[in-house]
């Protein structure tokens, strides 16, 4: 299973949590362009054995790998804990995806990805949906490292095939890295570059990764086990580059390959029949349907309506419109159609409006608090989504990794320092942590907010004319909402005219899909967007793509251009942190100052799946905590699909 949702760029993420959690459909339209988080990695290990090297160094060898604690699953495995091992292979699920797709290489940020494209490819290493800091051998046996974790050696399965049943060796995941670090995303090289001192092809299932002395120790093996299988053969004779868009696929090994697809409108994907790894104790349970096909439409409201007549099969909802008022269609009403809200472990998503930094009127705080204050959650909430959503406050949402009231002692040992400098204001040592605003759910613009935000812009120095519209040194003040989804109007347009209140020249400019993904690249070319800003539970040198300087003038994670020195150290603490204690107290420094920079209007979250499906699916009870799995360990029930074709659901 691919636990991950899979950003463009580099080696798979093995680590993150919050990534599980949609693999069915993007969040929002663009997140097929971001960069994949590589979220930490691993210490202490479960069933392993200890050698010496010949630096007398202890050598641990292991199945898998974990920084805190032990591994979940043994060597000896036979599958996984919330599998259905005897789950049945067969049948179709189909999803929707919105927009437009004009290539397969979802590893460049050039060009608009197709969905679905990471089932083509797997990495040396694999976590899983109930271990929330393990991860496993997958294309490898074993793998060998020191204590120091100065280098890591992967024993791989010589039993392991590219789709086109060539073999997999060493040689093609030296090739896999030396390719990704020369044709890879900038913004990617720029944060791993100095992780590798050298790579070493050992025989010809053997390969060893080298690890520079700066390399954050956290993280080293995790990164070199999130190393993807492409074939050095292929990529030889194709002249393919990773940098480049594509109408063919890379070739890789995993469990699916593209049956055929019908540009901008539909993408199939086939269950291999000889892929190398349907007997893997990971796999066993997964990878159940013979194919998965993705039928793409303009925007939500036809998406809605295609599923209504059956012409795809599952959907997960992330309308609370559609989901209050709209599922009592007639197959719904006769059976065909299931409705049910599942459980949902993984991190509250990081959803926001975000302001574009890069503007000089945005870098006034005083601006930014004074539009965040014109957003009215509560009466958002009541009104338009039916009382559905809870209010985003962290980027660790309702873990313990979130700041939560006073800083305490060890963030304050890391904040001091910070604030001395004048890198932090003061308050942040006494006050709570930054919670958006409330607002009177009465009304669409709350009156209290109207009043401090109008203070906030008078000592700005945007000061109202005679038409009532804010102008600096004859600037108009404009906030412009870039959108790609009508069914974001109804939400943003109140909130437009919360700010013309206040004197705002705001407004929504809604474009096409490929318009939104070319605005997104440098040169930059918004002010105002929706942006989901996905952490893990072992926060990690991938943070780096989401907050880190080096990625401030690139960037399809760092969108907002977020370029701070504070928020630069806090990183280095969270990704130097050893101990589970360390990291904790870490990252609720670095998500107290995160919060404190104001550079999101936080939007909304909630804790269960909702979804849809026509009834001939079924999935494992209870379902695991990290991963709704609905491409991967749900299976299909051929005698109930027979009964919906018979009655004419399908």
């Amino acid at each position: 299973m691919d636990k991950s949702r899979l950003n463009r760029s580099a080696p798979m993420p093995v680590k993150s949590r919050q990534t599980a959690k949609t693999v069915a459909a993007s969040k929002t339209a663009h997140s097929s362009k971001l960069l994949m988080l590589l979220a930490g990695s691993v210490l202490a290990i479960g069933a392993a054995t200890l050698v010496r090297a010949d630096s007398h160094e202890e050598v641990i060898t292991s199945h898998g790998y974990t920084n805190f604690g032990e591994l979940k699953y043994p060597a000896d495995m036979a599958h996984l804990d919330y599998v259905n091992p005897d789950a049945p292979k067969g049948g179709e699920i189909s999803v929707w995806a919105r927009g437009t797709f004009d290539t397969f290489n979802n590893f460049a940020r050039e060009g608009a990805a197709a969905a679905g494209t990471t089932v083509l490819y797997e990495s040396i290493m694999t976590a899983t949906a109930d271990d929330p800091y393990g991860t496993y051998c997958y294309l490898c046996t074993t793998i060998e490292y020191p204590e120091s974790r100065d280098w890591v050696i992967f024993n791989i399965r010589d039993d392991v095939t590219f789709s086109d049943g060539t073999p997999l060796t060493a040689e093609d995941l030296l090739f896999t890295h030396d390719l990704i670090m020369e044709q890879g995303i900038a913004e990617y090289r720029n944060v791993v570059s100095g992780f590798v001192d050298s790579v070493e092809l050992l025989d010809t299932y053997r390969i060893k990764f080298n690890f520079t002395e700066e390399a954050p120790r956290r993280d080293v093996i995790g990164f070199a086990g999130g190393t993807r299988a492409f074939s050095k053969a292929w990529f030889e004779e194709t002249g393919a580059r990773l940098d480049e868009s594509t109408d063919v696929p890379f070739l890789g090994t995993g469990a699916y390959v593209l049956g055929s697809f019908d540009t901008n409108r539909q993408v199939i994907y086939e269950r291999d029949p000889d892929w190398w790894g349907a007997e893997h104790p990971l796999n066993i349970g997964q990878a159940n349907f013979d194919t998965i096909r993705y039928e793409y439409f303009t925007d939500g409201a036809a998406a809605f309506e295609a599923f209504k007549a059956g012409e795809y099969t599952f959907r997960n909802e992330n309308s609370s419109l559609q989901w209050a008022t709209g599922y009592d269609f007639p197959a719904v009403e006769n059976g065909w159609v299931t409705v049910e809200e599942l459980p949902d472990g993984t991190i509250g998503s990081a959803q926001a409006f975000i302001f574009n930094l890069r503007e000089e009127k945005f870098q006034d705080p005083r601006v930014r608090e004074a539009i965040r204050l014109m957003f009215n959650f509560e009466w958002s909430n009541e009104t338009l989504f039916y009382g559905l959503y809870d209010r985003v406050e962290s980027f660790w949402q309702g873990t313990e990794l979130q700041a939560q009231g006073l800083p305490s002692e060890g963030e304050i040992a890391l904040l001091q320092p910070l604030v001395d400098e004048g890198l932090l204001d003061a308050s942040i040592l006494t006050s709570e942590a930054i919670l958006p605003p409330t607002s009177d759910p009465r009304r669409p613009t709350d009156r209290a907010n109207l009043r401090r935000a109008s203070d906030l812009l008078d000592e700005a120095g945007w000061m109202a004319g005679d038409d009532g519209m804010r102008r600096k040194d004859g600037e108009l003040l404009t906030v412009e909402f870039l959108q790609i989804s009508p069914a974001f109007d109804r939400i943003v347009n109140p909130y437009i005219e919360s700010l013309q209140r206040l004197g705002v020249d705001a407004s929504l400019n809604r474009v096409d899909y490929a318009q939104y993904v070319d605005r997104l690249q440098a040169p930059v070319d918004f002010e105002f967007i929706n942006h989901t800003m996905t952490q893990g539970f072992e926060p990690g040198v991938g943070m780096r793509q989401w907050f880190g300087s080096e990625t401030a003038a690139d960037s399809s994670r760092n969108l907002m251009g977020l370029e701070d020195e504070a928020i630069d150290r806090l990183l280095t603490a969270v990704i130097g942190a050893e101990s589970l204690e360390e990291m904790q107290v870490s990252t609720n420094a670095l998500d107290r100052a995160l919060r404190a920079k104001g550079f999101w209007v936080p939007q909304w979250y909630k804790s269960s799946h909702t979804v849809a499906y026509y009834d001939m699916f079924e999935y494992p009870d209870p379902l695991p905590p990290y991963s709704l799995g609905n491409l991967s360990f749900w299976w299909y029930n051929a005698e109930k699909a027979q009964q919906l074709e018979a009655e004419g659901a399908l």
